[in-house]
């Protein structure tokens, strides 16, 4: 199968970082595309940057046309309504994967974010997946995400201290990291820790490849369905239901991998 995990900040090098997290854990077989947007913002903090990302997200989504799957790679699971509803392929937020798998392992988990900023969103997305009690606490270590990509930054060491609060204060059981950019983290804190660490993007893979496996697609008999056809006005006049820009700009922005056959 072919997944495409899109970033929806346009930070090439993290999408590196993702897209090299994703092939790690994929099922002998399954192809990885790790692409990201050249609209939108550089680092996705807050409802305001979210906003401004939605329309790359889907363009990258109609740039890859024939996947089996798609990641949304934003822990705040940026567009992933608007996403369902412009393809009949599962699209898994990293967000809610790993809040569901945290579930299935540990009676509570904290939530080990970047800014404070982000708190609410996380708070609301748990709220919304009916997953808000068994979150003991969501905590920010107050890293700005693209600190997450500087050596040097001190990021891992603020990262690796809020769990031991989690552990300490929240008796968090597991901790889910907050962030796409924290990817590569994952292992070596669980082991640190000694209680698991749960990277979404890790977890969005293992579910894209568990739906495939039992023919499971988006449903379109309610909310997802189809955008009726209408015309957008100005800036957004490409983006009119039923004239998606799915050819593209035939720029190559994406990041492939495959596990060996």
């Amino acid at each position: 199968m072919q997944i495409c995990v899109v970033n929806p900040n346009t930070t090439a090098s993290m999408t590196r970082k993702i897209g090299r997290a994703a092939v790690a854990v994929a099922a002998k077989g399954t192809e990885i595309i790790a692409v990201n947007p050249k609209l939108g913002p550089p680092s996705i903090e807050g409802y305001f940057d979210e906003a401004f990302s939605i329309p790359g997200l889907i363009d990258e989504i109609g740039n890859a046309p024939g996947a089996d799957a798609y990641i949304i790679a934003c822990f705040d699971d940026t567009g992933l309504d608007a996403a369902r509803c412009i393809t009949d392929a599962p699209v898994i937020g990293i967000g809610e994967a790993a809040f569901h798998m945290a579930t299935l392992i540990a009676g509570q988990f904290s939530v080990v974010t970047t800014l404070s900023r982000s708190i609410p969103v996380i708070e609301g997305n748990l709220v919304r997946y009916g997953l808000r009690t068994r979150c003991a606490k969501v905590r920010a270590s107050d890293v700005p995400v693209l600190d997450l990509e500087a050596s040097g930054s001190g990021a891992r060491q603020r990262i690796s201290d809020e769990i031991s609060a989690a552990i300490r204060d929240d008796r968090a059981e597991a901790i889910v990291l907050g962030c796409a950019g924290m990817t590569d983290l994952a292992r070596s804190l669980g082991q640190e820790h000694g209680i698991p660490v749960l990277d979404g993007v890790a977890c969005a893979v293992k579910l894209c490849e568990g739906l495939q496996s039992l023919g499971l697609r988006t449903s379109k008999a309610g909310g997802y369905a189809t955008p009726r056809a209408k015309t957008y006005s100005g800036l957004f006049a490409r983006f009119s239901p039923g004239g998606l820009d799915s050819a593209g700009s035939g720029e190559d922005r994406s990041d492939r991998g495959r596990k060996d056959t």
